[in-house]
């Protein structure tokens, strides 16, 4: 789907038109209420803070998602706000939908406009992996330690490596984003301070080892190598940025 330099948000903003930026620090969207970073819509007016995510943005501008693999059968339209009765849950983060959102004319499925552009794979780099979204997963997530991420009827969609050991359900990955901005780990402010990022990661996997030490093996090594590459791989593609940029949020010394 093609970008757009910028957008007029008639209703959410009509003062000014929004220009296309890029964000080097993570920002509160003003349409779906979510967590972003990177590129994001923003109007000129330095007096104003009404910003929005590039891909609810492009919802306003376009009206349809992108191509959507797990739901072939749906019509997806854009919507400021839910138009049917009740709470709506974003059907891949299985997490409640408070603003902007893409409906099935059906009403059977809704997404958040983040959410249904986020990649469906991408390698694991260091090894023969791959990572997939997934809807069902055979190991526990990371984060939460459960294989389901909640009793109800909507599951949501999960990271997995492709020898399904590394998983990672996409509201868990989402929570634990927010948690660590909450709590200052992905300010720029943090960049210089390991300890930071260390925490950083520790809470994204809070039951995984992930401190490289004298004395382990070289498999232990290999490991929590693998481990933390997935991390910084899954947090890109929640937070929308590359690879690259993300790695510097928690990039730290290994000697």
């Amino acid at each position: 789907m093609a970008g757009l330099l910028e957008i007029h948000d008639k209703d959410g903003h009509p003062e000014h038109k929004l220009k296309l930026e890029r964000s080097e620090v993570p920002f509160i969207c003003g349409g779906c209420k979510e967590l972003g970073f990177g590129l994001r819509y923003q109007c000129p007016n330095m007096e104003c803070d009404y910003i929005l995510h590039h891909e609810c943005g492009l919802g306003l501008g376009y009206g349809r998602p992108p191509t959507q693999k797990f739901f072939k059968k749906c019509d997806f339209q854009f919507h400021r706000q839910n138009p049917l009765p009740g709470t709506r849950i974003c059907d891949i983060c299985a997490l409640d939908i408070r603003g902007f959102l893409y409906q099935c004319s059906h009403g059977d499925n809704d997404l958040h406009p983040h959410c249904a552009s986020l990649p469906l794979t991408f390698t694991l780099p260091g090894s023969n992996q791959v990572i997939k979204l997934r809807e069902k997963i055979e190991s526990r997530c990371l984060k939460c330690q459960r294989k389901e991420r909640a009793s109800g009827k909507v599951q949501g969609l999960s990271y997995v490596s492709s020898d399904g050991m590394l998983c990672y359900h996409v509201a868990c990955l989402k929570e634990a984003c927010l948690d660590n901005w909450t709590m200052g780990y992905f300010q720029l402010d943090a960049l210089a301070n390991e300890e930071r990022k260390m925490l950083a990661l520790q809470n994204l996997a809070p039951n995984q080892e992930i401190r490289l030490r004298a004395g382990q093996s070289a498999n232990a090594m290999r490991g929590i190598r693998l481990l933390i590459t997935f991390l910084k791989l899954v947090v890109s593609a929640i937070l929308g940025e590359p690879f690259t940029l993300v790695s510097t949020l928690f990039q730290f010394s290994q000697n």
